[in-house]
């Protein structure tokens, strides 16, 4: 399985990164919004973890970017952000993205639920 992260926050990036290594998940990162676009460009992914708070264009500039585009659109999109106002989860699904998982991160359920949302078409267990 092949992940884009999206990620400006150093430490958050690296953390991610590494569970998700740890889980034999191969990990692409980027760091802002042009970035993850000119990765998308160059590879396929199964997956891409989005950051929705990016400087200059933030995460759901990035994903009206990825919808626009007819083989990007097709990778699922799942929000990885500290937003936890009630209402952001179903803007982020409205906006294009297959769910959403909240910074903190649960360590011991992270690489589960990253995995889900390929293989299970989407549904995670945070979605039951």
């Amino acid at each position: 399985m092949k992940v884009l992260v999206v990620e400006d926050n150093p430490m958050n990036m690296e953390l991610v990164t590494y569970i998700l290594k740890s889980g034999g998940i191969d990990v692409t990162q980027a760091f802002d919004g042009p970035e993850a676009l000119a990765r998308i460009r160059d590879t396929h992914f199964d997956l891409i973890l989005l950051d929705i708070q990016l400087p200059g264009m933030d995460g759901l500039e990035v994903i009206k970017n990825i919808n626009q585009d007819s083989i990007s659109q097709k990778i699922p999109v799942v929000a990885l952000t500290a937003h936890a106002m009630q209402g952001d989860r179903q803007k982020f699904i409205n906006a294009g993205c297959i769910g959403y998982i909240s910074k903190p991160i649960d360590v011991s359920t992270f690489v589960g639920t990253v995995r889900s949302y390929v293989t299970g078409g989407g549904i995670s267990p945070e979605d039951t």
